[in-house]
């Protein structure tokens, strides 16, 4: 079973003192709001490749919240994730509770990720990706890992966390880790057990709509003609309220320029009934032949 790390104090003694028994080995962690899933046990096991020691945080950070967001309700379930952890070969479980990591409440200091998370995402969840970054922050002060491994699925909380490390010159290796999906393709999220039946066959639009912008690629359609084939696909389905459609360069996370060729990375967040979910894929864009 993974030591229980339940205090930052804790877990920077224990830390530590791993470290000093091992100066050159590799230490992983694997931020989680737990919940955990098969996607999640993906990101340990890629962690497993990076590293020689793994820690996973569980802890459901409220400054990523909005107001009316799912803070409250949001999936509690830390016996079966601690079974889960323990059966991916997790060294270190670190479980701080909420008057641990902020103390004095909400904190007056935030890192924020400047025009990239204020797109997207970040516009419908304002100050969404400030709550991210500061908890990242938090984690990886505390725990003081060599790589720290983030799922694609949160392609723009990727790219602001990437961001962040480079532009505060932080000692961690980020690892992006594939998209996790389940056999109908829908990608793997806490928020999946959310969904009825009938829900769940709604949110299959999301990987669809994704099948059809490639497609549109491949047939040499332009990147508006990407995303309006993928905005076609929800639109379609009547019990989805989409609240983007769009495609970003990769490297930028801007609207890519008229005539660009190359890759795309076309985002969908949808709302399926009470629960919204994200999902993206990279496409290859040849400028328009169509």
């Amino acid at each position: 079973m993974p030591t229980v790390l339940r205090t930052i104090a804790e877990a920077r003694a224990t830390l530590g003192a791993w470290r000093k028994a091992h100066p050159d080995a590799r230490l992983a962690l694997v931020p989680t709001m737990g919940a955990l899933h098969g996607g999640h046990l993906s990101l340990v096991e890629l962690a497993h490749r990076h590293a020689d020691a793994v820690v996973a945080s569980v802890f459901v950070n409220p400054l990523q919240f909005g107001p009316g967001e799912d803070f409250e309700r949001y999936p509690r379930t830390f016996d079966a994730d601690l079974a889960a952890l323990d059966g991916a070969g997790v060294d270190y479980v670190f479980a701080p509770a909420v008057d641990d990591m902020y103390p004095g409440g909400a904190t007056e200091t935030r890192i924020s990720g400047g025009a990239a998370a204020a797109v997207l995402d970040g516009a419908h969840r304002p100050g969404h990706f400030d709550g991210v970054l500061t908890v990242v922050a938090k984690l990886l002060n505390i725990a003081l890992p060599d790589a720290a491994v983030f799922g694609r699925k949160d392609a723009q909380q990727l790219f602001v966390i990437e961001q962040m490390v480079r532009d505060l010159n932080l000692p961690v290796e980020i690892v992006g880790a594939p998209i996790s999906r389940d056999p109908d393709g829908l990608a793997r999220s806490s928020r999946n057990v959310y969904l009825s039946a009938d829900e769940r066959d709604a949110a299959l639009a999301l990987p669809r709509a994704l099948r059809a912008a490639d497609a549109a690629a491949a047939r040499g359609a332009d990147v508006a003609g990407v995303v309006a084939a993928a905005r076609a696909v929800i639109t379609a389905e009547e019990r989805i309220a989409a609240d983007y459609v769009e495609a970003v360069d990769p490297a930028t996370f801007t609207p890519p320029a008229p005539g660009y060729a190359g890759k795309v990375l076309v985002l969908i967040a949808a709302r399926v009934g009470s629960t919204r979910l994200i999902d993206n894929a990279t496409v290859m864009v040849e400028g328009g032949r169509e």
